[in-house]
């Protein structure tokens, strides 16, 4: 019999092959599992969408290709194994049929219309299960998809970065127009790109394109240890109400498309926006929707609902104090991760979000806080709410 301490050793082991399929999984989640008798691993995997096998299956097929038995293994799954039919069959069914005598779960599944069922499913067929081990690193790795699965819509996270007086940037007056300033070192902004690398979308609004011309791109094949490949193009989306997003600005330079993907810029208008722009737009690879406003803007919703429809789990918005000020009114953000720098700018520089006194003051509506040094600056990350259902 498996103790604590070595059951919680094998689950870091499947949650760490689970985490390094950070952007090659979505819509999916980020699976492992690792099968273990009397001390050996007889096989580990984690899953990857394209190649459907679900973590317990790649398992089970590379302890088949040593020629090893996995008749009473222990199965160490960092998702609770599905039970239904999707794009593969059903996991529990095939760890039954593996003849493993015991599965250790780290995490139900979020699903409220299956969650439960592969537990339910396994215990029947005489299977010992364990479930909560280490759990909470389980949910952290799926907050996206545990989010998405059971609200329909894209699991957002607010990331800025901030002075120590709380500005994001100096006031217009004072920068050179087109070019961005940054505030946080080179540290931060190596975790500024880790954070693009496990979104699918990043959002920002017309405002912070026409001051800034940012690229919004996935730099992590920079900053990341192993080229950090994704399976799919990070979507950057811009808000542009009245669609003025100039033709030499780097987002429309750079827009591309592909068969499987389409472009990786998509920018939401309305229905006022002229037909003649949307046509130019398009011509250079901009992939551009109209959505309703409400009181004279686009909606957030209607936004975050379009996404949705893309399959688009997790968005990180990277904006100005407006549309930041505007997602957090309208209780749109679920996660929010701060930098802060050492420097001050001064009571003339931009806000953090129109409508709220200081970055500090919102931080007292956050939960499940933590602080850590990015050096020099500092990294506060916080949840609005809680992305796995009924925990």
């Amino acid at each position: 019999m498996s103790s604590p301490a070595q059951d919680e050793f094998y689950m870091q082991r499947a949650l760490s092959l689970a985490a390094a399929t950070t952007a090659l999984t979505s819509p999916n989640p980020q699976v492992g599992c690792v099968l273990v008798r009397d001390g050996e691993v007889l096989g580990e995997g984690a899953h990857l969408y394209d190649l459907y096998d679900h973590a317990e299956i790649v398992a089970l097929k590379q302890a088949a290709s040593r020629g090893i038995s996995t008749q009473c293994a222990t199965a160490y799954v960092t998702l609770e194994p599905c039970s239904h039919h999707g794009r593969t069959g059903p996991c529990a069914d095939a760890l039954i049929a593996a003849g493993v005598s015991r599965v250790v779960v780290a995490t139900c599944d979020p699903n409220p219309l299956v969650s439960g069922r592969g537990i339910e499913k396994l215990r029947a067929a005489g299977i010992d299960v364990t479930t909560g081990v280490l759990q909470q690193q389980a949910r952290e790795l799926n907050e996206a998809f545990a989010h998405f699965i059971s609200t329909r819509n894209p699991f957002v996270t607010l990331k800025a970065a901030l002075s120590l007086d709380g500005r994001l940037a100096p006031p217009p007056a004072s920068r050179f127009s087109g070019e961005p300033f940054w505030i946080t070192g080179l540290a931060a902004r190596r975790e500024v790109h880790l954070l693009r690398h496990a979104a699918d979308a990043i959002l920002t609004g017309i405002g912070t394109v026409l001051a800034d011309d940012p690229k919004l791109t996935d730099r992590s094949n920079v900053v990341g240890p192993n080229g950090e490949p994704r399976r799919r193009p990070l979507l950057r989306v811009v808000l542009d109400t009245h669609l003025r997003i100039p033709l030499n600005s780097y987002l429309v330079r750079s827009a591309a498309t592909s068969p499987a993907h389409g472009s990786d810029l998509l920018v939401l208008t309305s229905t006022a926006a002229p037909t003649h722009r949307i046509a130019t737009l398009v011509s250079r690879n901009v992939d551009v929707e109209t959505i309703p406003e409400h009181a004279g803007r686009l909606s957030l919703p209607a936004a975050l609902a379009t996404l949705a429809e893309r399959n688009i789990l997790s968005v990180l918005l990277e904006s100005g104090c407006h549309l930041n000020g505007a997602f957090l009114r309208q209780n749109l953000v679920d996660k929010a991760v701060l930098f802060y720098s050492q420097i001050e700018i001064g009571e003339q520089g931009i806000p953090f979000a129109h409508g709220i006194a200081s970055p500090y003051q919102f931080e007292q509506t956050l939960h499940h806080v933590t602080r850590e040094l990015v050096d020099p600056d500092a990294r506060v990350t916080g949840y609005l709410r809680e992305p796995w259902p009924q925990a």
